[in-house]
């Protein structure tokens, strides 16, 4: 049974823009994905509101994507793929990053899994690597997002760039999904469900 391990943030996690509860799982793209997939394939979700590649936030601590990926891996091995689904928080304000810095953050956690044996007989996962889609008309999180969505525009094509140059998996998000305009950020749930079935095909042909 192929093991498929989603390391996220709050669009992991499943974060309502409507409420900031968190959907059922059957709702998020994850549990959609694991559906479409079927019983033959096991999906752990690693989500985490605020997650970052590897900027380290003053304000909203333990939010460094490359702190936790080793021992996340580890924890869950054997596994077959890793789905990468970071950035959107890289855009944030205080950490004056550009898309371009974002990507190379994407980058090292590629480098970083590529370096554990944690896939079948010891080889490292597969890897597929997802760009967030562009960030709405922001409303409460204008202020810590501020020249976020601009610089959001651009990530599809740098996280591609990177995808390529490493020869892993790539999906942009933006070709399937929009942020919701409740909040500029988080999915609806139709949206989540059209990623879902997206990412399950982007799975099944990473794993062919």
């Amino acid at each position: 049974m192929p093991v498929v391990v989603a390391f996220g943030d709050s669009n992991t996690w499943g974060y309502d823009p409507a409420t900031a509860a968190r959907f059922a799982p059957d709702m998020r793209w994850t549990g959609v994905m694991r559906r479409e997939l079927g019983a033959d394939y096991s999906v752990i979700e690693e989500g985490l509101n605020g997650r970052t590649t590897v900027f380290d936030d003053p304000i909203e601590p333990d939010r460094r994507g490359a702190d936790y990926l080793p021992p996340c891996l580890r924890s869950h091995a054997p596994l077959d793929l890793l789905i990468i689904a970071l950035g959107c928080n890289d855009l944030k304000a205080r950490f004056s990053a550009s898309p371009g810095d974002s990507a190379f953050g994407a980058e090292r956690l590629i480098l970083m899994a590529r370096a554990e044996p944690v896939g079948p007989q010891g080889a490292p996962p597969r890897i597929l690597l997802v760009a967030p889609p562009p960030l709405a008309r922001l409303t409460g999180f204008a202020e810590m997002f501020e020249g976020g969505a601009e610089k959001s525009r651009v990530l599809g094509a740098r996280y591609r760039e990177v995808a390529e140059r490493h020869g892993v998996g790539f999906v942009d998000a933006g070709a399937f999904v929009a942020c919701s305009p409740l909040d500029g950020i988080h999915y609806a749930p139709d949206q989540h469900a059209i990623l879902g079935k997206a990412m399950a095909e982007a799975v099944r042909m990473t794993l062919a």
